[in-house]
């Protein structure tokens, strides 16, 4: 049996009805989130959470009372684990896990479990193919003061962004095709939607934004020609602040006024959830019905896709081959002003 183990990192989610505002409340309690210092984060984070608590549970009630994020990541857990098993073979090939950053699998309990488990390698690898402080490094930083708590020790290594890898772009672009597939009218202007970012997150240095535009351009490239009308937007923006733009909303309302169908592609989700599910399949359906949208489609998000999976699984084994924190291409993607890059220089 492997001494190694893949931890998979996503968001998380409700599992219950009553599980809604101690999920909102982990999430707002985040200094990657709510910049307050403590004790007044801890204070903010309850007072949003009790406010926001009985609109979210409407959200989750679309969705069964809970969010489905929990199987879909499971799902992907077992086919990442299936397809280094295949690769590496079964005793080589390392256990994978999956940490929820706000409710569900915890950081600390896997961290304990691997402990107890006398692992002695991690690679971390995020279900977020662009970086973010309010993502990846905000589970990095959780898991990394779990990992020492417990006696797990330092990861290995692991996989900062991969904004423009193959095998997730390939995936990408083959939901789209199987979108468009279904249409039959003119062709959609495709809208890369992804969740937004209060600006002042993208002025102190985050590469979010930047890596975004790179996920789109790559997918674009890789449609060719269906891609030639399409734009970059972000959705699910929340609270007073500023939000980085354009909005997914007001580019459905344009397309409404040029009479244009759409196409959505959530390019920063790798897994179904209430963002995809209810805030697009839903919200924004309405929304383009009463803006004139002649028709509105939505790609899924890569889940499973085979090439996705493979794509994580090459990621995997680089770490494997030669340890360290790296992107997708080995070394630094993001420019010089993104200095909240986890692989940027000290100057």
């Amino acid at each position: 049996m492997s001494d190694t183990a893949v931890i998979l990192f996503n968001l998380g989610g409700p599992t219950a009805p009553d599980t809604v505002k101690p999920f909102l409340f982990n999430l707002f309690n985040d200094k990657a989130i709510v910049g307050a210092p403590q004790p007044v984060r801890w204070l903010l984070a309850r007072l949003i959470a009790a406010r926001r608590a009985p609109v979210a549970r409407d959200i989750y009630g679309h969705l069964g009372g809970k969010s489905p994020i929990h199987e879909e990541t499971d799902a992907q857990a077992a086919a990442l684990a299936a397809m280094l098993q295949e690769r590496l073979g079964a005793d080589n090939a390392p256990s994978v896990h999956v940490v929820m950053r706000y409710w569900g699998k915890r950081a600390e309990g896997v961290a304990r479990d691997l402990a107890r488990r006398d692992i002695r390698r991690t690679v971390l690898l995020p279900l977020y193919p662009q970086f973010s402080t309010t993502t990846s490094d905000s589970s990095f930083r959780e898991w990394r003061g779990c990992a020492a708590a417990t006696g797990l020790g330092p990861a290995l290594g692991g996989v900062c962004c991969y904004p423009a890898s193959r095998g997730f772009v390939a995936a990408m672009a083959d939901r789209i095709a199987e979108a468009l597939a279904g249409h039959d009218g003119d062709p959609p202007r495709i809208l890369f939607s992804a969740h937004g970012l209060p600006e002042k997150v993208i002025a102190a240095g985050d590469p979010y934004r930047w890596q975004v535009e790179r996920t789109a351009g790559a997918i674009a490239e890789a449609l060719g020609e269906a891609a030639a009308d399409s734009v970059v937007c972000y959705q699910s923006r929340v609270g007073p602040l500023k939000w980085i733009g354009p909005s997914t909303d007001d580019e459905i309302r344009r397309a409404g006024a040029d009479g244009r169908p759409v196409l959505v592609a959530p390019i920063a989700f790798v897994s179904e959830h209430s963002e995809t599910l209810v805030e697009l399949d839903i919200e924004y359906r309405k929304l383009a019905e009463e803006a004139g949208v002649p028709a509105y489609l939505r790609a899924s998000t890569v889940g499973t896709h085979p090439a996705f999976i493979g794509g994580l699984a090459d990621m995997v084994e680089t770490v494997l081959a030669r340890g360290g924190l790296d992107s997708e291409s080995g070394g630094r993607l993001c420019p010089a002003d993104r200095t909240a890059c986890p692989l940027a220089v000290a100057a």
